[in-house]
């Protein structure tokens, strides 16, 4: 599987320009993604000295991604005039998601498994009540 990891928020904490703290288990799920043959690209807005020391922060870690802002490390701009930032990826891990950051247990849980966010949430629902559905169904105002 392909995969997008954005940088500031995701692997490390929001304090952009300067690098945050890493976030729990991030370096550590990605470095497990990476020994599982799935192709990791760090997508970031940072650029040039920016982006070098992101990239840097993630090696000094072990996380070295496959390509960086591009969809494969030798793809250059100038090979297509109509060149498209957008990535072509199975996967995007990003803080942005709707409904935010799951952990990195989670998103590793999701990814090495095949779940959905989705079936995640049933997951959990059914850890706190026994069974997803045997939870108590809603009432509404029409029912004797």
């Amino acid at each position: 599987m392909t995969i997008a990891v954005d940088f500031d928020g995701t692997i490390v904490t929001h304090e952009y320009p300067k690098i945050g703290e890493e976030l729990p288990f991030a370096t550590d799920t990605l470095k497990m993604l990476i020994k599982e043959q799935h192709k990791l690209i760090l997508w970031t807005v940072r650029e040039g000295e920016l982006l070098d020391e992101a990239v840097n922060w993630c090696r000094k870690r072990g996380v070295e991604f496959y390509a960086v802002n591009k969809d494969y490390p030798e793809e250059k701009k100038e090979w297509n005039n109509h060149f498209s930032r957008k990535l072509k990826v199975d996967l995007w891990i990003d803080d942005r998601n709707i409904g935010g950051l799951p952990d990195w247990g989670q998103i590793y849980h999701m990814v090495h498994d095949g779940i959905t966010w989705k079936d995640l949430l049933r997951e959990a629902a059914h850890a706190r009540t026994g069974s997803y559905q045997d939870r108590p169904k809603k009432k509404h105002w029409w029912q004797f």
